[in-house]
């Protein structure tokens, strides 16, 4: 095919009809038609010369260009495509003759010749068109098509990543290994077997409605990843039934699920006249059933949300009753106490109700009987009355006395004020004083025990001296192998304090060295970032101008 000889307004109508077609930009179709005849010219004239190709947007007709750089002469490795500065002056000084030849500098058309071609002058000068053979006119198709490709899924790409997570309607095409899928207009997506709710089974044809979970780009095209058993997909379904909730007066806080059996959703209400909950349930349960039916019959737990944690965990336990609660805000963990005959309830079938519950509130919980927390409590009046009894050679009915009045340690005995002791019946102030003195003298003898045997397991004068770690934490320490200050800098701050971690979905506990001691993980960072900066690994100033921004962005949370 000689491109002369064709009609020069096909390629434009050609393009034109690809890009309505596919949907894409027709100067997209026309610049893989540069490149194809490009490609095309290169087979004709060599494939080191640098051809370019010119379509007019307006006429169709193509001007074939060869291009040459000009570079420092140590760069010239291409003397068809490149010119040194020597070899461009005598195409510089009269490139007037050749009406189609042009001087371009930073990509415009050059009119004073009067200096010298300066390293990135282009040279171009037009060539003839070529005759394009089978062979090339083949190549020049699957260019055409290939570009055409990577436009169509750059715009599915562009389309979908917005959509991500949205609901959207569409039509099952096919099954492949148990996954889904689904015909979603301009696209396909894939619902995979995991993502499906329980044991659902579809045909081809049948209508569907997913989540958009994720929307990837990926060498074979975009990816569009649907979902039915995200918890976002519920609350889209919620938005879509309840106004209040589209129009914001109602929010979903929080959504836990198990796919197909049961759910449970935390709203608020941001308008005082307005029950969150019933809204959400609808006139004679009519809203919520809508999405009931969308989930296969997934019972619904519509659960009001409070700020105040317990509150809540009360609410979300639902329908078992709670007799009390005990938060542990640090490691994130919530007891709750239930009567006898709730405690099936509340803990549900394999455990589902607390699970869920656990889901919702983004705490683990422990779940105990009143007969189970009445036994936990007496034990450990005994161990602490114990306590007291070997360590300040006390009889059984004063040791009970001194629990019965709160104190659990004897750090709280020996460093107490003193008029806390005299509330307790038969104690004066000589009694407080001799209890005080037993109690600091069985410390500072455990205390240079811990010493001795840290000293005895390496322990050196730099960590023993570090402020901050008392002789029993050294004696951890050093049975853990930290000897050193440089041993004690290198720890990390869970490593110390412990903490929680996530695996396959479960929660799992890392003990800490000096857990048992009730070290914070904020101490633990402080203890080990001072130790750093006593070494000279950190920049004092760094961790001020640090703690400074920490303290601004806070400053501005609260503002807002």
């Amino acid at each position: 095919m000689a491109i002369t000889s064709a009609n020069q307004l096909e390629l434009l109508q050609t393009a034109e009809a690809v890009a309505r077609e596919k949907m894409i930009d027709p100067a997209l179709v026309v610049e893989a038609m540069e490149e194809s005849l490009a490609r095309a010219a290169k087979s004709r004239y060599g494939s080191e010369m640098d051809i370019q190709v010119s379509i007019d947007r307006k006429t169709g007709r193509a001007t074939f260009t060869r291009v040459r750089t000009v570079v420092e002469d140590e760069e010239l490795e291409n003397y068809q495509a490149e010119l040194t500065v020597e070899t461009a002056k005598p195409y510089f000084e009269a490139p007037k003759p050749n009406q189609n030849a042009v001087w371009l500098r930073d990509g415009q058309p050059l009119t004073d010749f009067s200096g010298a071609p300066q390293v990135g002058d282009q040279f171009t000068e037009e060539v003839p068109p070529v005759e394009m053979g089978r062979i090339a006119a083949q190549s020049a198709k699957q260019v055409i098509l290939q570009k055409v490709r990577e436009a169509e899924r750059d715009r599915q790409f562009e389309e979908f990543k917005d959509r991500a997570g949205t609901i959207i309607n569409g039509v099952v095409k096919r099954e492949e290994y148990g996954n889904v899928i689904v015909d979603i207009g301009r696209g396909e997506g894939i619902l995979r077997r995991n993502e499906k709710i329980g044991r659902e089974s579809y045909r081809n044809g049948d209508r569907i409605r997913c989540y958009i979970k994720d929307v990837r780009r990926e060498t074979r095209g975009p990816q569009i990843f649907l979902s039915r058993t995200a918890p976002e997909f519920m609350a889209e379904l919620f938005k879509m039934e309840v106004p209040e909730i589209y129009d914001g007066i109602i929010e979903i806080k929080a959504v836990a699920r198990d796919p197909g059996s049961r759910a449970k959703i935390a709203v608020i209400s941001y308008d005082g006249s307005i029950d969150p909950v019933g809204a959400c349930v609808g006139m004679r349960g009519s809203r919520v059933q809508a999405v009931v039916n969308e989930l296969q019959g997934e019972k619904i737990d519509i659960i009001p949300w409070n700020e105040d944690m317990p509150t809540f965990l009360v609410n979300a336990l639902q329908p078992a009753e709670v007799s009390k609660v005990v938060l542990d805000e640090d490691a994130e963990r919530i007891e709750v106490v239930v009567p006898d005959e709730q405690l099936s309830l509340a803990i549900g079938r394999r455990g589902q109700n607390v699970r869920l519950a656990s889901q919702l509130t983004g705490l683990d919980i422990d779940i105990m009987t009143e007969e189970e927390e009445s036994a936990r409590r007496q034990k450990e009046f005994e161990e602490r009355t114990q306590l007291f009894m070997d360590t300040l050679d006390l009889d059984e009915f004063f040791a009970q006395l001194l629990v019965a009045e709160g104190f659990t340690t004897l750090e709280e005995v020996a460093y107490v004020e003193v008029d806390e002791l005299l509330v307790i019946d038969g104690v004066d102030e000589d009694t407080a004083a001799e209890l005080q003195t037993r109690a600091r003298e069985f410390l500072d003898e455990q205390a240079r025990k811990a010493l001795d045997n840290a000293r005895e397991l390496g322990a050196e004068d730099s960590l023993i001296e570090f402020e901050g770690l008392t002789p029993q934490m050294i004696e951890v320490l050093a049975k853990d192998g930290v000897k050193t200050l440089e041993d004690f800098a290198t720890c990390a701050d869970w490593e110390l304090a412990g903490g929680w971690t996530t695996v396959d979905g479960e929660r799992v506990k890392d003990d800490g060295l000096l857990e048992p001691f009730d070290m914070s993980l904020e101490e633990a960072q402080h203890l080990v970032m001072t130790a750093r900066v006593l070494l000279g690994w950190v920049d004092p100033t760094e961790l001020e101008a640090e703690a400074e921004g920490e303290e601004a962005v806070e400053a501005e949370e609260e503002q807002a």
